[in-house]
């Protein structure tokens, strides 16, 4: 059987449309490319924003910031020795982009400068901190995406 040009176009199309149709089929089903929304409040969440960039000047102005470490115990941070502890509160959020179940905060409960958050709360991967913290009536913001 001889196959013209025409519908050898045609088989080509319709091979291609296939190829490309597997692909959107099997990346839409299948758990392993499974994605969550980066928030589920985003205009809610964008309402406060100024807030968000006055509260990150404040940490900037500061002479020494949050610091963030890997350690064998967990994820240290630290916050600035020149400040009162016990006059510090707040929350951490640490937000997995990849899987929303794994995202957790508590509030800032701090003994000394140091905060250790365990190991076994960090799962390997990539992880965005938030620390939104007040000092003294001034409301400070430090963010940091880690690769733990």
């Amino acid at each position: 059987m001889k196959i013209n040009w025409g519908t050898g176009l045609v088989i080509g199309m319709v091979l291609f449309i296939g190829f490309i149709l597997f692909f959107v089929i099997k990346i839409s089903t299948d758990k392993q490319y499974d994605y969550d929304l980066v928030t589920e409040e985003y205009y809610k969440k964008e309402l406060v924003y100024q807030k968000e960039i006055d509260d990150r000047a404040n940490s900037n102005s500061l002479t020494v910031n949050i610091t963030g470490e890997k350690t064998d115990q967990g994820w240290m941070l630290t916050f600035p020795g020149n400040l009162d502890y016990s006059k510090i509160t707040g929350t951490v959020f640490l937000y997995r982009p990849s899987n929303k179940k794994l995202d957790f905060q508590e509030p800032l409960k701090l003994s000394s400068n140091r905060l250790l958050i365990p190991d076994e709360r960090l799962v390997a991967g990539r992880w965005n901190t938030i620390v939104q913290w007040s000092y003294e009536g001034k409301d400070y913001l430090y963010k940091k995406e880690i690769v733990y």
